[in-house]
C-alpha cells in the first residue's frame, strides 16, 4: 500500500504556453505513480482556461465546484456545473476552464499513451471562449 498524504505533493502552476489566466493543478495520480492513468484536481480562476488540445486516449472531467465552460471544435460552448461529468473522445479537439465571473474546479482523468497525455495547440481566442452557449 502506498499513501500520498494531503500536502505531500505541492500544487503546480501549469505552463502559460498551454493555459490562459490563473490555474492551479494538484496531483491525485501523477507521473510519479506507477499507473498509465493520470488524475489532476485543477482549479481555474474566473476567465482562466486551457489552450485547444486533444488527448490520445480521451479525457474525462468531473466538475467539483464553481461554474465552468467547455468547447469542442465546431460546437457551441457548454456550461458545466458541479456534479457534471464530461467525456472527450480520443483526438477530440477541445478546451475547458472557468466561466468569466466564477472559478471552477474539476478532476481531470486521462491515460498516458507512450508517456503522453495531451497534444497542446494554440490558445483559445476570446471569440471562441465567449462564443454561443449551448441551450
Amino acid at each position: 500500500m502506498k499513501i500520498h498524504r494531503a500536502g505531500d505533493r505541492p500544487s503546480q502552476k501549469p505552463s502559460p504556453d498551454y493555459f490562459t489566466g490563473t490555474v492551479r493543478m494538484d496531483p491525485v495520480v501523477s507521473g510519479d505513480d506507477e499507473f498509465a492513468v493520470k488524475i489532476l484536481m485543477v482549479t481555474f480562476e474566473p476567465g482562466a482556461r486551457t489552450a485547444w488540445h486533444t488527448h490520445p486516449a480521451g479525457q474525462s472531467l468531473h466538475i467539483v465546484s464553481g461554474l465552468g465552460l467547455a468547447g469542442s471544435e465546431g460546437q457551441p460552448v457548454q456550461v458545466l456545473r458541479p456534479g457534471d461529468t464530461v467525456w472527450f473522445a480520443p483526438g477530440e479537439r477541445h478546451w475547458h476552464g472557468a466561466s468569466p465571473d466564477c472559478a471552477m474546479t474539476h478532476l481531470a482523468v486521462q491515460t498516458a499513451v507512450e508517456g503522453k497525455t495531451a497534444d497542446w495547440q494554440e490558445h483559445v481566442s476570446d471569440a471562441d471562449y465567449n462564443g454561443p452557449r449551448a441551450g
